[in-house]
């Protein structure tokens, strides 16, 4: 049997997520993983694309290259657009297109520009190939075309562009399950990177004492119990992909089949998952989170429940306490959140010893008040806010 050509992609990412991205495409079968700044390059088969847009939790979006061409000008780009590709087998006049641009050159420094250069590159091809063309449709459209600037440097070559196809056409961060978001919402995949950061694995508890929405537990739940994230109750989530040209539905199938099959009970070690606990003070955002749960198929693992942070009673432990308390920035004011801080402190170290703290801060001045030192710090961006994954173990 014929091994299955590879080809080039390209996973975006959240800033600071880059290692663990790059750790779970390689087990998920990626081959040539290279983490990039955002973004993880790699090598995969049509049906690891397909495996990688069911199951991959991290990613925003996943990109199928189709060409790399110098581009320094925008004869560069026009030109190296229409010879991309076949553009008759890829987007033949009855599909509609998106077209998406980042980065910029010297002279190509505006990317909606950019998009402009390349949406009439295509359709100048297709009206001189087919005398028709297709229609640009932004919000549900057949194809998403994906282009990416680079301006080169020094040494290292110069400007070039990478055109791609996007595989899902929306962002991979939405899995179905929050209808209902909160005041301040943790994005779905930033927050399983967060948690892949923690190590855990279910087999021992797992708390937020300021869980809002349930984002943070319920993509830990998720990740222990293998719901597979592009699957939503078990049924695959639209994608992009499945209008290309090359799109095979048996590989699909095959590749749907394997991420339902991943979904069990318990744990991976066969043991009941350790408990999962949640605390919110205010009853609509933590009726959101118990929706959130019951949508995402986690409930049961769940035990989500109306409190102050200060009166979190952990489980027996030791065990991992997660939460993105608010930063000042969005939520709250300034007094009261470092009384917040301090108390969670106070909390964590009188009821929680032997048990380790990860916490988002978005605020250094708040998290002092926690008068605790942390012992790893993960730098990340959450909704453009520059915070850091910090690690407290508690004594």
């Amino acid at each position: 049997m014929a091994l299955e050509p590879s080809f080039a992609a390209i996973a975006v990412v959240p800033p600071g997520l880059e290692e663990p991205a790059a750790a779970e495409l390689v087990a998920l079968g990626a081959e040539a993983v290279r983490p990039l700044r955002r973004a993880v390059a790699l090598r995969t088969t049509r049906s690891g694309f397909y495996r990688l847009h069911l199951q991959a939790r991290l990613p925003f979006r996943l990109l199928r290259e189709l060409a790399r061409f110098p581009c320094h000008n925008r004869e560069d780009l026009y030109r190296g657009v229409q010879e991309a590709t076949d553009w008759g087998r890829w987007l033949p006049p009855d599909l509609r297109f998106r077209v998406e641009a980042s980065g910029s050159t010297a002279s190509l420094s505006h990317s909606h520009y950019s998009a402009l250069q390349v949406k009439n590159a295509v359709i100048d091809w297709q009206r001189q190939h087919f005398g028709a063309r297709s229609s640009v449709d932004l919000d549900s459209p057949d194809l998403v075309l994906h282009l990416h600037l680079s301006p080169g440097r020094p040494g290292g070559g110069g400007a070039e562009a990478v055109l791609s196809l996007d595989g899902s056409g929306t962002s991979l961060h939405r899995r179905g399950y929050r209808a209902a978001l909160g005041l301040a919402p943790l994005k779905e995949n930033l927050a399983a990177g967060l948690i892949a950061l923690t190590g855990w694995d279910g087999t021992v508890p797992l708390a937020d004492p300021l869980c809002g929405s349930g984002t943070l537990l319920i993509e830990a739940a998720c990740a222990a119990l293998g719901r597979a994230p592009g699957l939503d109750g078990g049924s695959p989530r639209p994608f992009s992909l499945q209008h290309w040209a090359d799109f095979d539905a048996d590989q699909w199938q095959e590749e749907v089949k394997a991420a339902r099959a991943l979904a069990r009970d318990q744990g991976a070690d066969g043991r009941p998952l350790a408990p999962i606990v949640g605390l919110e003070q205010e009853p609509s955002v933590l009726a959101q989170a118990q929706a959130n749960a019951t949508a995402a198929g986690v409930a049961p693992w769940l035990d989500l429940h109306a409190g102050d942070a200060r009166d979190f009673l952990p489980p027996p432990g030791p065990g991992l306490v997660v939460c993105n308390p608010p930063y000042g920035a969005r939520l709250g004011e300034r007094d009261a959140l470092e009384g917040l801080y301090g108390d969670l402190g106070r909390m964590l170290k009188e009821r929680c010893g032997g048990w380790t703290l990860w916490l988002l801060s978005g605020n250094p001045e708040l998290t002092g008040a926690l008068r605790m030192k942390a012992s790893r710090r993960v730098a990340v961006s959450n909704g453009g806010i520059d915070c850091r994954w910090l690690r407290y173990d508690i004594r």
